[in-house]
């Protein structure tokens, strides 16, 4: 990489860290891959040490899989930054923790991770989640129903944020009134946290959802159901199989996990199909392609942009690039998803792409536990929404269109449609 490369490199991350290429980033990613697989970026946390973006699947896999050589846990390694260091400070220590500040499976690995993470797997099969199919698609034609009338609605108000929160909510034993609460921490956090950004509001956002939550155990310690809470709690209480750190933090995790990301490939998927009319036809004629459909949207411009940073736990190589103990390593699954040497065409979006696999969901330890779920829940709320509404169409000027974005994530705020 010759020296005007490396600044045009570092020119084109500082752009993918601010709200320019919001809209669409994708021109941007194709920029930086002809640069190469891995390139050197500023460390967005401020910090001294060199950062890195990965920006093609295979080397994105290597990173995600090899969890020896690159943990997501900064504190075991000397002198890193944590991303949610800058927290701490405004934390308040009597808080209970949360999947951001406790010690959830996004920031630990093995074997921790394999710990916390079997005791929720049985939930959330393929099987299991299949067996939820005729509740959310009660859930859909009830949401559906109140707008068919109407001629009219916000997709993403209407349709794509309420569904995903009301299954998660039955799955785990939330209550009906406290969703939309739910709704608005889930909303300040996901546009409030990135790497390095922590808007002021969101250490006040998480203390309140952590005392939520850590107040929705005491009531299910007092009251069992038949829900997913009530199970975690009967883990805990059989041993040190959980503490009660890490059950707070696991439950305030797939609240927040269990729809937001969902949430954020309903609405984003249609305004996609919208974007691409003879796709939309396409599918609108044959429903039976919505499994097909569901996983190209999720490769083309899926929820997240990027995986939770990891960082080298020793010196290393990768695409001939030397990266040094401590450094962060980001990858980007969204140009993974686009990557010429994985895909032809990868630019086009294909609803009936035969495809070996995607990163939309991440991979190895740390690949979406959600998944099998959030599939059921999209193929639901396409094959639902198109049946009822084949002339579906945008009922705003396409530059009109809002979008929230944090590095990490990046949704649409609303997506007004007519029908």
């Amino acid at each position: 990489m010759n020296p005007s490369d490396h600044s045009t490199s570092e020119q084109g991350a500082f752009n993918l860290f601010s709200e320019e290429s919001v809209k669409n980033p994708f021109p941007l990613f194709a920029q930086m891959r002809a640069m190469g697989s891995v390139i050197p970026i500023p460390n967005p946390m401020g910090g001294t040490g060199q950062a890195w973006m990965i920006l093609r699947m295979e080397e994105a896999m290597q990173v995600l899989k090899d969890h020896a050589r690159f943990t997501v846990d900064p504190t075991t390694i000397d002198g890193n930054n944590d991303i949610r260091a800058g927290l701490a400070d405004k934390a308040d220590p009597s808080a209970p923790p949360t999947f951001f500040t406790g010690k959830s499976m996004l920031f630990v690995d093995e074997p921790d991770h394999r710990r916390l993470r079997v005791l929720v797997s049985k939930a959330f099969t393929p099987k299991f989640m299949e067996g939820l199919r005729p509740r959310v698609q009660e859930i859909a034609d009830e949401l559906l129903d109140r707008v068919q009338a109407r001629g009219e609605m916000d997709i993403v108000k209407d349709y794509a944020y309420p569904l995903p929160i009301h299954v998660i909510s039955e799955m785990l034993g939330v209550p009906q009134a406290d969703r939309e609460q739910i709704h608005v921490w889930s909303g300040a956090l996901a546009r409030g946290l990135g790497f390095g950004k922590q808007e002021p509001e969101v250490a006040e956002h998480l203390r309140a959802f952590g005392m939520y939550t850590a107040k929705l155990v005491a009531d299910k310690r007092q009251h069992p159901a038949d829900d997913l809470i009530s199970q975690l709690i009967a883990i805990e209480e059989e041993g040190d199989r959980l503490n009660e750190e890490e059950l707070i933090s696991m439950i305030s995790l797939l609240i927040f996990a269990g729809h937001e990301t969902t949430s954020n490939l309903i609405a984003t998927g249609t305004l996609m199909l919208l974007d691409h009319p003879e796709q939309l036809e396409r599918l609108t004629k044959d429903l039976s392609l919505v499994p097909s459909a569901v996983e190209e949207l999720l490769r083309f411009n899926g929820p997240a942009t990027a995986s939770g940073p990891r960082f080298a736990t020793e010196d290393t190589e990768l695409a001939g690039q030397r990266i040094k103990k401590g450094n962060m390593v980001i990858p980007l699954l969204k140009s993974a998803n686009r990557d010429e040497h994985q895909f032809s065409l990868p630019e086009e979006l294909d609803i009936t792409r035969t495809m070996n696999r995607h990163l939309a969901f991440g991979y190895g330890i740390h690949m979406c536990l959600g998944a099998p779920l959030a599939r059921v829940e999209a193929d639901v709320a396409f094959t639902s929404l198109l049946r009822r509404m084949p002339n579906l169409r945008l009922s705003i000027p396409r530059d009109n269109v809002a979008w929230h974005f944090a590095l990490s994530s990046q949704g649409l705020a609303s997506l007004p449609v007519a029908f």
